[in-house]
């Protein structure tokens, strides 16, 4: 049985102009042509453009492809050592695939991160937990510092602690709002919300430039503190201890 040129570029998809340059360059030519020109190819022919195909999306270039092919190997050889280069490639995009894919679900979790959800709790004590060693740190590294905050405390009604709380908690929401905003941290807006919580960090102890940094840096890295922050938003820590560092800057230094 035969086919015309017409028939074999309809069944593989190669053009018959493609077909004609395979076999002027010596790569395909027909089983025969007819006294009309129109060239007709036969079942060999068309295995041996299956396997032109195969490694083609191998990307192998022409004159390779008809070096192998004319060099006599045996057929089932050679498609048996075309099936292993696919299934080695199926397995290569497989891996691409889920390289792909992963770096979507993350890219996704990206910008979920960047739509910063801002916790209101009605009070300071549901964003801070005391915690007692918290507590026996700072006596430890700032003594006098950490008196004269208790004594404050102490000093304190129920109903002025709890206006403390409230007005504590409402600036860590502006914090968190200039934040999901992309406000810079040097805006005059933040720094005017620093201000606030240095003159507030006054009211128990003053800290210098590099004291208030230090604290910064407590808020950031400290596991106790960051879970805190990030109980109003996530990334709330970072962004206050940046602009906290400008104020020490700034203002202080």
């Amino acid at each position: 049985m035969a086919w015309s040129i017409a028939d074999v570029a309809r069944m593989s998809g190669v053009t018959s102009r493609t077909l004609r340059h395979y076999d002027e360059i010596g790569l395909l030519a027909p089983a025969w042509t007819a006294s009309d020109g129109h060239r007709h190819y036969e079942e060999p022919q068309l295995l041996r453009l299956q396997q032109i195909l195969l490694m083609r999306e191998l990307d192998l270039g022409l004159r390779e492809i008809r070096d192998v092919l004319d060099s006599g190997a045996d057929r089932v050889t050679v498609l048996r050592e075309h099936h292993a280069r696919l299934l080695a490639e199926r397995e290569r995009l497989g891996t691409l695939a889920r390289t792909v894919a992963r770096t979507i679900a993350e890219l996704q979790e990206s910008e979920d991160k960047d739509m910063v959800s801002i916790n209101r709790p009605e009070n300071l004590f549901e964003g801070f937990r005391p915690d007692p060693a918290i507590e026996a740190e700072a006596r430890e590294r700032w003594p006098e510092a950490y008196e004269q905050s208790r004594q404050v405390v102490e000093g304190m009604t129920p109903e002025a602690a709890e206006q403390w709380q409230r007005e504590a908690t409402a600036r860590m929401i502006r914090f968190a709002e200039h934040m999901a905003a992309g406000t810079p941290v040097d805006d005059p807006a933040v720094q005017a919300e620093v201000d606030a919580h240095y003159q507030d960090v006054r009211r128990f102890w003053t800290p210098c430039a590099e004291a208030y940094r230090g604290l910064a840096k407590t808020y950031a890295e400290d596991g106790r503190f960051r879970e805190n922050f990030d109980r109003i938003a996530v990334g709330l820590a970072e962004y206050q201890q940046r602009a906290m560092n400008v104020y020490a800057d700034t203002r202080l230094s």
